[in-house]
């Protein structure tokens, strides 16, 4: 079963539940500041673990100090779908443990 778009309503709603997270370019996304490198790498390392446990991939950045993650669903023509919420409120959960700022 496919997955279908979420409404521009429906995204709204969603974000309030997410704060730091926004819309841009029709990706979900957002920027966490570490510590430091090690620190930002630790957190890819982690994310990238969940993104194969959802089978759900975002794009992921790795600065310095800083980790970025953009994601929309291809098999919903790029739209944001719920499977992006749920990998941001899986990030969102793991990222106070590798010390975000």
């Amino acid at each position: 079963m496919p997955t279908e778009p979420l409404s521009q309503k429906e995204i709204e709603d969603r974000l309030r539940e997410l704060p730091g997270w926004s819309v841009e370019d029709d990706h979900l996304a957002r920027t966490y500041r570490l510590a430091d490198h090690f620190a930002a790498t630790a957190l890819v390392v982690h994310v990238a673990r969940i993104q194969q446990e959802l089978d759900h991939h975002a794009d992921l950045t790795l600065g310095y100090d800083t980790v970025a993650l953009s994601v929309n669903t291809h098999s919903a023509g790029g739209a944001v779908t719920e499977k992006d919420f749920e990998l941001a409120e899986r990030v969102e959960g793991i990222a106070p443990g590798h010390g975000v700022r």
